[in-house]
């Protein structure tokens, strides 16, 4: 769900992803991403070829692989898993990472285990709505990204701190959202 919602906000060329090595991200990734192939028939006897998911060319995702002793990361390598590995090295060179790391989605999930109980592990509250907690989520990501500064984005190089939201710091807004003004915008109907 919320790599269809990703790829809808983004509506052109897909960012460089990185994640760990669980399997699901891939199979997201390639399910918002890809394009429903249907191959043309053989004319030969026998079952039909299945269709197939295929990604763009310029697609490209690579994993992240740790490697721990005693419980301690002592060494990680980056896995390519879709598009080119240049390319990728190239385009996370011009990100605000210039290696593939895990550190931004590690960061976002503290964040949400923090505003939402109902995300935290071995905790006594639970969620009796997916409706709730899906509503719930999508509130505190938007405010995450629309309505609340934060600090490293807004301190300027002249010690000044001018406001600013990673909504604003990428050119989609100029000043930041109110709770109201969420509530009120439908970006993307999936």
């Amino acid at each position: 769900m919320i790599v269809s919602k990703v790829r809808c906000a983004l509506a052109g060329k897909p960012p460089v992803f990185t994640s760990d090595e669980l399997r699901r991200y891939k199979t997201a990734l390639v399910k918002a991403f890809g394009r429903k192939v249907e191959p043309s028939p053989s004319g030969r006897p026998g079952r039909p070829r299945l269709p197939y998911i295929e990604t763009p060319s310029d697609f490209d995702y690579a994993t992240v692989h740790k490697r721990r002793e005693s419980g301690v990361v002592v060494e990680f390598s980056r896995q390519q898993q879709l598009g080119d590995y240049a390319r990728t090295l190239e385009r996370l060179k011009a990100g605000p990472s210039s290696t593939g790391n895990t550190s931004f989605v590690e960061r976002a999930n503290l964040n949400w285990k923090l505003w939402d109980t109902h995300l935290s592990r071995k905790s006594s509250c639970f969620a009796k709505s997916i409706r709730h907690l899906k509503a719930k989520f999508s509130l505190c990501a938007a405010h995450y990204n629309f309505g609340r500064p934060h600090e490293s984005l807004s301190r300027r190089a002249d010690r000044s701190f001018i406001p600013t939201t990673p909504a604003m710091a990428v050119g989609i807004l100029s000043t930041p959202w109110k709770i109201r003004d969420m509530l009120l915008f439908a970006v993307c109907q999936l």
